[in-house]
């Protein structure tokens, strides 16, 4: 990283930058969150949401959980 990065960095403190302080098993616990969150949308029907209705939507994000679920 550059000098002059690393200077700003140190001047913004808490309000920007990376967080003062790094835990390894906190960062694992939540990529796996983030990754659980993420798999329903390579579905593109429910990325994109195609459908128009919550109702419909929602049934769709139940279809892919039981299929998402069953691979497992």
């Amino acid at each position: 990283m550059p000098a002059d990065q690393r200077g700003h960095r140190l001047r913004r403190g808490s309000r920007g930058g990376r967080a003062p302080a790094f835990d390894r098993e906190t960062c694992k616990q939540r990529n796996t969150v983030e990754r659980r969150i993420h798999r329903p949308k390579r579905w593109h029907g429910i990325a994109i949401r195609y459908e128009k209705t919550a109702t419909v939507h929602l049934a769709g994000l139940h279809i892919a959980a039981v299929f998402l679920w069953s691979a497992y």
